[in-house]
């Protein structure tokens, strides 16, 4: 590796969530430090095609995304299926990938698989953790078994559906108040709030827009919501709780709140509860995170019942990194500088990637080993 590291930073993406990745990357260049990195962007467009370099620096910059794109897809051979990653040359001397890619291709594993490939350290959980933790069907699988509380739900897919109607669910979840979900989708995209028959429909069609895979849940009664940031590999750290208090008419987080219009929220942080519910939670996160296989990063959303009983909605593996964005704030409030932080989260990238590298992927039996090839071969040869 040169003195300085070659950073390559990956934004935009195919997913609904593709302006929120645009806005985190302009803030996580800000707080690189020059002095230790070389940063190139890449933008990934709407449909999934790798920008060249030089396109993405002037959409990186503030010109015109649309017009920009049409023009380098003019210059490609759209009918080779290598299309979407043909700029892979330019990436030849990079020392790391940081994706700021949220929703599908950044945190589905896709992203990680191609870094695998290329055989280069990258921000973040590995491929199967990042799959499994962006499914919140394969999520909820493994925190039950783990024993991490979290809300009762029902699957529902294109196949079954027309099974289940409004009324059989508020029956079966106890709940008058139903959340319906997309199973594989971030940032509240594709998720309802229902009370009846018609919202319900409604809601089974909006998110079978993003997913064949539906979760139904019951929800909790005016539940608090909070926060908490996880940053760490084997022995990972939790920050400080962070907390939001939504504005009176609106009844929970939704995209809205998130990233359009956040002016009626007032975010607490850090959030002061009991220490004992502090500590459960802080357990329950770091416990998450270790039974899901997740390294670098992940911000875990908690949902606190009227009772004072701690369940977790869900785990983010490439958080916000906004202006609003809880993920750095709470690292900020915990003592962690945005700048530091960065740097924590590069070299944990670096580290996991040393990591996998010591494991064998050719097969040596037992007795080849103990023995030593050459007498190996001449014992299965008598």
């Amino acid at each position: 590796m040169s003195e300085k590291l070659n950073i390559a930073m990956l934004f935009g993406g195919n997913s609904s969530e593709h302006d929120v990745s645009k806005r985190s990357a302009h803030n996580i260049y800000d707080a690189m430090n020059k002095e230790k990195y070389n940063v190139t962007v890449f933008l990934i467009s709407k449909d999934g095609i790798i920008i060249n370099a030089e396109d993405s620096w002037r959409v990186f910059e503030g010109e015109d995304e649309d017009a920009i794109v049409a023009a380098a897809k003019d210059k490609m051979d759209m009918s080779n299926p290598l299309a979407p990653i043909a700029v892979l040359g330019e990436m030849a001397d990079i020392d790391f990938f940081y994706p700021v890619v949220h929703g599908n291709l950044g945190e589905d594993g896709t992203l990680q698989a191609l870094f695998r490939l290329l055989q280069k350290p990258y921000l973040g959980p590995g491929i199967a953790a990042s799959a499994m933790s962006f499914d919140k069907d394969l999520t909820k699988r493994i925190l039950n078994q783990a024993g991490v509380r979290n809300t009762d739900y029902v699957l529902l897919t294109d196949q079954n559906y027309q099974d289940y109607t409004y009324a059989e669910l508020v029956k079966e979840l106890n709940s008058n108040v139903l959340f319906v979900k997309a199973s594989s989708q971030g940032s509240s995209v594709g998720v309802s709030r229902v009370t009846n028959e018609d919202e319900y429909k409604a809601a089974l069609k909006d998110s079978f827009q993003y997913d064949y895979k539906i979760l139904v849940e019951g929800a909790l009664d005016k539940p608090r919501e909070v926060f908490i940031s996880i940053l760490g590999n084997e022995n990972p750290r939790a920050s400080r709780l962070g907390g939001i208090v939504l504005p009176e008419d609106d009844v929970w987080y939704d995209y809205n709140n998130k990233f359009v219009d956040a002016s009626g929220m007032v975010f607490e942080l850090p959030v002061e509860l009991d220490q004992s519910l502090t500590d459960e939670i802080t357990e329950m996160a770091l416990k998450a995170y270790k039974a899901l296989g997740l390294v670098g990063l992940t911000r875990m959303d908690f949902m606190i019942d009227n009772d004072g009983v701690p369940y977790l909605g869900e785990p983010n593996t490439l958080p916000g990194f906004t202006n609003i964005s809880l993920y750095p704030q709470m690292w900020e409030v915990s003592g962690i500088s945005y700048t530091n932080l960065i740097d924590e989260l590069i070299a944990y990238g670096i580290a996991e990637f040393d990591r996998q590298n010591k494991l064998s992927y050719d097969f040596v039996s037992l007795g080849e080993e103990q023995m030593g090839e050459k007498q190996y071969n001449a014992e299965v040869a008598k």
